[in-house]
């Protein structure tokens, strides 16, 4: 029965994560593309957790913590980028 239901899961991760990229190929805007990129690394986190689960192990929490700081920081570099228009900042020397 829990097989059964974390397989569903599974399943409906994967159409979530398709819903997300028809959003970010036919977004209306660059910020909606940006949340669906952040929701499809949430996603992605979560089926990789799933996985763990039923295959019983834990190696997979390296990849999930790694593929979470990844996640953050480009949906951060994304912001900053929609926001300013650059990424790095460069000093100037006045």
């Amino acid at each position: 029965m829990i097989e059964a239901m974390l397989y569903a899961a599974l399943t409906l991760y994967g159409v979530a994560i398709a819903i997300a990229l028809y959003r970010i190929i036919f977004g209306p805007s660059l910020p909606d593309r940006v949340i669906a990129l952040d929701m499809i690394g949430v996603n992605l986190i979560s089926a990789i957790a799933i996985i763990s689960i039923v295959f019983g192990t834990r190696s997979f929490l390296d990849v999930i913590l790694i593929l979470g700081i990844l996640a953050f920081i480009s949906t951060i570099a994304f912001s900053k980028y929609i926001e300013r228009g650059v990424i790095i900042d460069r000093k100037r020397n006045d």
